[in-house]
């Protein structure tokens, strides 16, 4: 029963749309509360203090839910269509995350889970669930894994050997006995590409990765200035790094996401710095409603943008600087006299 229950489901989650399905039991052994807590010890989360927060819950998923005896990891495929690294050497232009380059996919996921989960309280009455994104504290990684999506590799997330390192993850707990399968295996084997391809090295070692030293982390979770030593390795980099992700060799075997909410928006796959430096809070929202780069704000944003323009080496450029050195956000006028400056020196 458990196994043509787990058979069903998977079909139907396959059906909705999902790209990638698993089970597990709702349990994780010691080693993933050890490794957070050391993490969490160390300091390298930076301003994360949600990662802190409820780690019971985060390590043991029945610490968040004790009915849960069954979890559902699910899987949507983001792969981008052309190579991320491409706009790298696009220096007048933004480069923003493949993640990031669309609507936000913590509706779209979020979306399909509520979908798959109305289903199965029809199909099983009495039965109940609870679904999760990657804002809930949930161990989706290593759910992922033992459920036999992929791996944690080496840069820290999924691999996966249909999908590469292109998977969102989504998970439903339920009270269902679910048949198990088999949890993946480390198939990373020596390879190094993705912890060499680090721009500020960030990993201090496999599987171990300083989120203070991050490009994702320093552009979207840090608050303040970027710290100085950190701004010419960011190069145009404007929201998020895909370098880890990009240089992974599993990526050969994976493909574009089908998933219409996911196909990039033609505006933000090389958005000129200059346009993007000029807006104000009214335009920033405008520009990307609907999209994760909305909640970072406007002034974070211009940022980064400004950081890129400084890395640019652009002399046309200055001028965009120049006139917000004075910028009433204490983060954008720091940035803009930094870039400034830059731009003269070079």
């Amino acid at each position: 029963m458990a196994a043509g229950n787990a058979a069903l489901i998977r079909a139907k989650a396959l059906e909705i749309g999902f790209d990638a399905v698993g089970f597990a039991p709702a349990h994780l052994g010691p080693e993933v509360r050890a490794r957070l807590d050391a993490f969490l010890a160390s300091g390298m989360h930076g301003e994360m203090g949600w990662m802190a927060d409820r780690v019971e819950q985060r390590a043991h998923p029945q610490g968040l839910w004790p009915e849960a005896v069954s979890v559902i990891a699910l899987g949507m495929n983001y792969g981008p269509e052309s190579d991320p690294l491409s706009i790298l050497g696009q220096p007048d232009r933004g480069g923003i995350s493949v993640y990031a380059r669309h609507k936000d996919y913590h509706d779209i996921v979020k979306k399909r889970l509520k979908m798959l989960a109305r289903w199965m309280v029809e199909e099983w009455r009495g039965s109940a669930l609870k679904v999760f994104v990657d804002t809930a504290p949930v161990a989706e990684k290593p759910l992922a894994q033992q459920a036999g999506l992929g791996w944690q590799g080496k840069h820290t997330n999924i691999v996966s050997r249909e999908f590469g390192s292109w998977l969102f993850l989504g998970e439903i707990y339920t009270t269902l006995d679910l048949a198990p399968d088999a949890a993946d295996t480390d198939h990373c084997g020596k390879c190094t590409r993705c912890l060499t391809a680090c721009p500020t090295d960030a990993f201090i070692g496999p599987y171990k990765l300083d989120a203070r030293r991050c490009i994702s982390y320093l552009t979207i979770e840090h608050k303040g200035p970027i710290p100085e030593e950190f701004r010419a390795a960011m190069g145009n980099r404007i929201y998020g790094c895909d370098d880890c992700l990009s240089v992974c060799p599993w990526n050969k075997f994976a493909s574009h996401g089908k998933e219409p909410g996911l196909v990039a928006r033609e505006d933000l796959n090389a958005p000129r710095l200059a346009e993007l430096a000029r807006l104000d809070d009214a335009t920033f929202r405008a520009l990307f409603s609907g999209s994760p780069v909305k909640r970072i704000g406007r002034d974070r944003f211009v940022r980064n943008v400004l950081v890129a323009i400084g890395n640019s080496g652009l002399p046309a450029l200055r001028e965009v600087a120049v006139s917000l050195c004075d910028d009433p956000a204490d983060v954008v006028a720091d940035a803009a006299r930094w870039a400034v400056s830059r731009l003269e020196t070079r």
